[in-house]
């Protein structure tokens, strides 16, 4: 049974950069239910595993690719036609201009070689004879012929995906899921989990929105969830450790970004777990911190409200609106 809670402050602020429910109801784009979920999941794996073995990249690369380009395409709400989306297993969406070539007439091309002689990315990966940029084996070997061109290094693909996107922040975050993928060794990652343990008291009410003035005329971007100081903080997700350290607003505070690109901030803590550093891989239910009072200058929120947690939820770039988040459990 899955009861939606708010996420809020314990001394533990969260931020979260997309809605986690709306996230975790879209992980498979084109798939509402469970079975047809795992199918989805199982049948995406088996493609990438299968390019493995013909290029010999390893799949958690594409997969970390794809998910970041269907998290993209999820946030800007620009998602294929429904009729794309059924047929297709991959979110890579190569652009028109890219696949054809600037210079091409033909902005559907499908001919690989008019599409080589104008410059175009697109590859027959199907052995069909088209080059198609709805098909995915086709996308698929286009993407990876045009990495395998810059080394086959880790830090040559690195410098493909730069290439390829042109931002940092895109290269990192493939990278770390990637990383993930590679731990775990499956696709579906997009299980939740409430930041307190079940055996703990907290209280929470949404306080997304409400005024504050420390360090300026401001709104709160989080949500506070009160428990007793040292409650253990726990992961909200599957992701990776981006930020660990002291924040003058939110004290001492974890970063973490799941699979679905969420970034999912914990504000407030006493203290982190022992090693816990950037880089590090958690999955739902690790515990992370512990709630206490850090935060709004030296002093602290001591005094201010009892020992909290915060979380929020906005958007990874700087235009996106920030949502209240729900977490399933």
């Amino acid at each position: 049974m899955f009861v939606f809670r708010l996420i809020v402050q314990i001394s533990l602020c969260l931020t979260v950069s997309t809605c986690l429910l709306s996230s975790a109801a879209t992980a498979a784009s084109s798939v509402s239910s469970g079975t047809q979920d795992d199918s989805i999941f199982k049948e995406r794996l088996e493609l990438f595993q299968q390019m493995e073995l013909v290029y010999g990249i390893p799949w958690p690369y594409l997969a970390a690719i794809d998910q970041y380009e269907r998290s993209m395409q999820r946030r800007t709400k620009q998602d294929s036609p429904e009729k794309e989306q059924q047929r297709r297993l991959t979110a890579i969406n190569i652009p028109p201009a890219r696949w054809c070539g600037e210079l091409n007439p033909e902005d559907d091309d499908t001919d690989p070689v008019s599409i080589r002689f104008f410059g175009g990315i697109g590859a027959d990966g199907d052995g069909d004879g088209k080059a198609d940029r709805n098909n995915d084996m086709d996308v698929l070997a286009a993407m990876i012929r045009f990495l395998a061109s810059y080394g086959f290094q880790h830090d040559d693909w690195r410098i493909g995906l730069w290439a390829y996107y042109k931002w940092d922040w895109a290269v990192k975050t493939i990278t770390q899921f990637a990383a993930v993928y590679n731990k775990y060794q499956r696709l579906d990652l997009h299980d939740h989990h409430f930041p307190i343990p079940k055996r703990y008291n907290y209280s929470y009410h949404s306080t997304w929105g409400d005024p504050r003035g420390w360090g300026g005329r401001r709104i709160h971007e989080g949500t506070d969830i009160f428990a007793g100081y040292g409650t253990p903080v726990l992961s909200t997700g599957y992701g990776v450790i981006e930020v660990v350290g002291w924040n003058r607003y939110g004290g001492w505070r974890i970063g973490m970004r799941d699979m679905n690109n969420i970034y999912h901030y914990f504000a407030h803590l006493s203290s982190f777990r022992k090693g816990l550093k950037p880089g590090d891989i958690v999955e739902p239910g690790e515990v992370l911190g512990y709630v206490g009072s850090s935060g709004y200058g030296k002093p602290g929120t001591s005094g201010k409200f009892p020992p909290t947690c915060t979380t929020a939820c906005t958007g990874t770039e700087a235009t996106a609106n920030g949502r209240l988040t729900r977490i399933p459990i």
